[in-house]
């Protein structure tokens, strides 16, 4: 953990070295997920949005998304992705650290996707406020890395990662309130940023709010 290091400064200097046509691209497990589910679309939350690529999608596929990031120059990307696309007016790029704000209002849709830092955060604590973010009737989405990729900054270290069902404990939920949708750990082949592939594991979880 880069614990000397806070969220602005680490993520400012990744994205401003980081080609801005990488991330561009929707996550697959999220776009299988919704069109899985099949949610009629409505407003969304895009935790740790990056370049982008999954609020482009969504927006592309009708929904209006506040696209969360502590990166300004990732968000500056993403608004320009926004134009391009000809969804500028349902993309509405946020800057906050989430570890210190956090959007206000309920969303239909609020997705974590591979929302890990090197920056010691209080995670856990930002994904119970993702939770009390979703509306009734509306998902709640995390997709996380469940194991270590080559290519992955934790490459060669010693990494311990939660089951599904532990992640799913420490938000803390109403079961009364919510259904689980998923709440698996598949394996998938994936491919790293120069082409290489390597089989790693993900914890999915697709929440729907009930009340």
């Amino acid at each position: 953990m880069h614990t000397d290091t806070d969220s602005t400064t680490f993520w400012e200097n990744h994205y401003s070295r980081l080609d801005a046509r990488l991330g561009t691209k929707p996550n697959a497990v999220l776009a299988d997920l919704l069109t899985a589910l099949s949610p009629t679309p409505g407003t969304a939350l895009d935790l740790g949005c990056g370049h982008g690529g999954d609020a482009l999608w969504l927006a592309a596929h009708g929904w209006d998304v506040t696209a969360v990031d502590v990166s300004r120059t990732a968000l500056d990307r993403v608004a320009e992705g926004a134009r391009a696309g000809d969804v500028a007016d349902r993309v509405h790029p946020a800057r906050h650290d989430l570890a210190e704000t956090f959007p206000p209002g309920r969303f239909d849709l609020v997705s974590a996707v591979y929302f890990h830092t090197p920056v010691d955060i209080p995670r856990t604590r930002v994904l119970r406020h993702a939770a009390e973010a979703v509306a009734a009737g509306g998902l709640l989405i995390i997709v996380e890395h469940a194991s270590v990729a080559p290519w992955s900054w934790q490459a060669g270290e010693d990494v311990r990662f939660p089951t599904p069902e532990q992640v799913l404990v420490s938000l803390e939920l109403d079961d009364d309130a919510w259904h689980v949708e998923r709440c698996h750990a598949p394996q998938r082949v994936a491919t790293g940023p120069r082409g290489q592939t390597a089989t790693v594991t993900d914890n999915i979880l697709a929440l729907h709010r009930l009340l």
